[in-house]
């Protein structure tokens, strides 16, 4: 089952507003479960002003804080998760193989790999141009 949402239908699950939210589209691949992300990375991102003048890089904890809201936009799609936030509580074995540039269409693929009640872990990595640029584990804290 495909569902694509768009970034109106994002901000309408996860609380997050600009200069926080950075996910820009999210494709519902199996509901509760998968799901790919998109970002374009655009020079105007306030973080490039000071992240490398003159030679921006996006930083990489941007990247993983990404992927933990396509993580969210997942588990919140889920009835039993409807209304409720995703808290980012922990991060796994990240690694960064290449750097994220102004230009670049960062498309992060996630799937929810545990859920015991409230906690969920997820496993992600993310692409440039079909070439991971990171990838790794994160936990999430659904409120009650």
């Amino acid at each position: 089952m495909l569902e694509k949402l768009d970034i109106n239908q994002i901000m309408s699950l996860i609380p997050h507003r600009n200069p926080f939210i950075f996910v820009d589209e999210v494709t519902i691949v199996e509901d509760g479960k998968k799901g790919i992300g998109i970002k374009n990375v655009t020079i105007n991102e306030n973080y490039f002003a000071g992240h490398f003048p003159g030679n921006p890089v996006m930083p990489g904890v941007i990247i993983i804080e990404t992927m933990a809201q396509v993580g969210a936009v997942i588990l919140l799609k889920r009835d039993d998760f409807k209304g409720k936030t995703a808290y980012f509580a922990g991060i796994n074995k990240f690694r960064f193989k290449k750097k994220v540039t102004p230009g670049d269409r960062l498309e992060m693929h996630v799937e929810i790999t545990k859920l015991r009640g409230p906690i969920g872990i997820g496993e992600g990595y993310a692409l440039v141009d079909d070439e991971i640029v990171a990838e790794g584990e994160f936990m999430f804290a659904i409120d009650k």
